[in-house]
């Protein structure tokens, strides 16, 4: 069961550091007032949500304060301390809210999340039946990103020689929108199917798995985005020294007509430090397959090494939680059970007894991202609470 984080009250180390936040928004709304700064505004910008709330959570408590010390008053005539009660039992109920969203406006922000994101869907162990499975998946999350106007286009999508062409060996989604990352990063990781195969003949379940993995889509000119973010840094995530890629034209292989294996369309990028390889073929044109594959590649890289930093950081908070609460691409995060039409979130431990309306894309998809949402927003809480009482004991 997850733990209900917005059912307990404010730790005295994150409410420290939700004044300590308020006070530094309260300096840069007072300088930008003198003369503007775009970082200085940005800054303030960012800090904004964690001043509004808090100011809310202040009120909230001083009003339950003035409406106790109304009722202890002897003197507070009977119907003034009737409508006390009822003011004091509708600020009661409302400050577990706000302490969450306190809480939550406190985490910082992923640095992706304000971008688009590639979701890449690749089929793992089950055979014919994980690729059929992975052709599914396409199609919930384009019927997902479809509802909500959110602009799927398909950069890759390749699947298996054989008489079925549903069964998937490889797809990139690309969705545009701005914050689809801080949405669609819940789904990385990998999904399992238990379900009987059309082709097994004793009626027994099997299970097979596909692998997502959600990427951040960084725009074609760097320059578009911070400086300190910029694709000619070298200390950016988003840098890649085009010397460390080795470039490859193939001729483009499966059905396509008279073009595939005619032209060297395909293009293959090497990563040679971490022998990351991209590969796209999709695209009639060589200069077209090359702006994709850079793309990805680029996505690729800059997610390993935000994986690779937020990996130590989980390291470090090990001795101090006692274990640790993040799950990646590697885990199994997810379960689809056809027979009990069932889809089951490990991480939030929720089920959906509904898995055409998650398959379809649907509300059943929407409610089950959520829960994760919020169970992710549980744990870096959780996980800043005892890092900010480890200090104060040292």
């Amino acid at each position: 069961m997850r733990a209900k984080a917005s059912e307990s009250a404010l730790s005295p180390a994150l409410l420290t550091r939700a004044r300590l936040l308020t006070a530094e928004h309260t300096k840069l709304s007072d300088r930008l007032g003198k003369s503007f700064d775009a970082k200085t505004a940005k800054r303030a910008g960012e800090l904004a949500p964690i001043a509004n709330v808090l100011k809310e959570w202040v009120n909230a408590n001083d009003s339950i304060s003035e409406l106790k010390s109304l009722l202890d008053d002897p003197s507070t005539d009977a119907e003034l301390r009737s409508l006390a009660i009822e003011d004091l039992e509708s600020s009661q109920n409302v400050l577990p809210t706000i302490s969450n969203r306190l809480k939550k406006s406190l985490i910082p922000r992923h640095p992706f999340a304000d971008l688009p994101c590639l979701l890449e869907i690749r089929p793992g162990a089950g055979g014919d039946e994980a690729g059929l499975f992975a052709y599914e998946m396409l199609r919930m999350y384009i019927a997902f990103c479809t509802r909500r106007g959110l602009r799927p286009t398909i950069l890759k999508q390749e699947t298996e020689v054989g008489p079925s062409e549903d069964r998937l060996s490889e797809a990139v989604i690309e969705i545009e929108a701005e914050g689809a990352y801080d949405l669609l990063r819940t789904e990385s990781g990998v999904h399992r199917v238990q379900r009987v195969p059309a082709t097994e003949t004793k009626g027994r379940t099997h299970t097979s798995a596909v692998s997502v993995m959600v990427l951040p889509s960084f725009p074609e000119n760097g320059s578009e985005m911070d400086s300190a973010l910029n694709f000619e840094d070298p200390t950016s995530d988003y840098y890649i020294d085009p010397q460390e890629v080795r470039v490859e034209k193939m001729r483009a292989g499966g059905a396509g007509g008279q073009h595939v294996n005619k032209t060297e369309s395909a293009i293959r990028l090497t990563h040679i430090p971490t022998n990351t390889v991209v590969s796209m073929q999709d695209e009639r044109s060589q200069q077209a397959n090359r702006r994709k594959a850079w793309q990805v590649l680029r996505a690729k890289l800059a997610e390993a090494r935000q994986e690779a930093r937020e990996q130590e950081l989980v390291q470090l908070r090990r001795g101090i939680l006692g274990g640790v609460a993040k799950m990646g691409r590697g885990d199994k995060i997810r379960t689809y059970n056809f027979g009990q039409s069932r889809c089951t979130d490990h991480r939030t431990g929720i089920t959906i007894h509904n898995l055409d309306g998650v398959l379809d894309g649907g509300d059943g998809l929407d409610t089950v991202m959520e829960s994760v949402r919020t169970w992710m927003a549980d744990r870096e809480v959780e996980a800043m609470v005892a890092e900010d009482q480890a200090k104060e004991q040292k």
